[in-house]
């Protein structure tokens, strides 16, 4: 398991309620939250080694949301 992190424009609990069918129904995507107080968005995904951000991006994208991979320090 690995744990991403996305800027996202995910920004209310309606867009949370838009964007849920989308992130649960992905099999590889094991847990997820949005830090709605924060002014990025901050996106955290718990999701399997084998996961690329670009295939978290594209999921939240078809959902109609954006979501920009975080750089680690």
């Amino acid at each position: 398991m690995k744990t991403l992190q996305f800027k996202t424009n995910i920004n209310c609990g309606g867009c949370v309620r838009g964007v849920t069918p989308s992130l649960d129904g992905h099999d590889s995507i094991k847990s997820w939250k949005v830090d709605l107080q924060s002014d990025d968005r901050i996106l955290t995904v718990e999701v399997e080694d084998s996961v690329t951000p670009a295939e978290v991006s594209r999921t939240v994208s078809e959902a109609g949301f954006s979501a920009q991979p975080l750089e680690r320090a």
